[in-house]
């Protein structure tokens, strides 16, 4: 793929994400994609991570904003780097209560790519400055 394919494809992610798309957002995956949560583990497979997007969905309402998209020479590794606006809506395990806070951090997802589709997906924010934004609320 070339450096403008592999923008285009994590631009039509981010879009997907921002249209609250979740089978968009998937179509956009391969089977066996690599899913690092930021401060957790590596999950594997668009089952995993449907659940991982029904999760999300349940507890917060995001979008990302701000957005820079960045592909490697060849196509093969690309990065977006952008602002997380969101709503905290319902109580996560192990975080502060919800009751609706708003927050806004900045965050990042580097992305490899293989046969035209998104193959690992890693995502990076500040844990401890989204826990302080919650808390206040």
């Amino acid at each position: 793929m070339s450096e403008a394919e592999t923008v285009a494809l994590i631009e039509r992610y981010i879009a997907a994400f921002n249209a609250s798309d979740s089978e968009g957002m998937l179509a956009c995956l391969s089977d066996d994609v690599a899913h690092d949560i930021n401060q957790g583990g590596r999950e594997i497979g668009k089952d995993a991570f449907r659940w991982f997007l029904g999760m999300m969905d349940r507890h917060y309402k995001e979008e990302l904003s701000d957005v820079v998209v960045m592909a490697g020479q060849g196509g093969s590794r690309g990065a977006a780097e952008f602002t997380v606006r969101g709503t905290y809506l319902s109580t996560a395990e192990g975080l502060p209560e919800a009751n609706g806070q708003t927050y806004s951090l900045a965050a990042g997802i580097f992305f490899e790519v293989d046969d035209g589709l998104i193959s690992r997906v890693t995502t990076y924010y500040n844990l401890t400055d989204w826990i302080a934004q919650v808390s206040k609320g």
